[in-house]
């Protein structure tokens, strides 16, 4: 059994930054990939950034590139995701995600197990 958990949420104006962890525990896949997606309120969950374990290739949603940047740290089992120059829509619940393959795809249902979520409320 995976399990992972998301911390470092909370309420920023826009222009701060903060830094979201997802802790990994259970069984993990060193040869697999680990995304952040995020879900505002009626909308559908997007891709926001994706990691490979064994290289850190990483990959990023057009809309968060050159201000988010996603981490790991292979020792803690723990991903980050470093948010800069945060804009008022950038508000959503926060998810990682862990694929056992090692593709770095931005396809939600290509992820295996989540995270429950960490709120980001960035105000204008």
């Amino acid at each position: 059994q995976v399990q992972l958990v998301e911390s470092g949420g909370g309420l920023v104006q826009a222009g701060d930054s903060l830094r979201l962890s997802c802790a990994v525990s259970g069984r993990t896949f060193s040869s697999g990939v680990m995304g952040w997606f995020r879900q505002a309120p009626g909308k559908e969950r997007e891709f926001v950034a994706v990691i490979r374990w064994s290289d850190g290739s990483t990959s990023y949603a057009d809309s968060v590139k050159g201000r988010f940047t996603i981490s790991r740290d292979n020792a803690k089992n723990t991903v980050y995701l470093q948010m800069n120059s945060l804009r008022p829509e950038d508000t959503a619940v926060y998810y990682c995600a862990a694929r056992r393959f090692w593709t770095l795809t931005t396809s939600a249902t290509q992820y295996d197990y989540w995270g429950q979520g960490t709120q980001v409320t960035v105000s204008s």
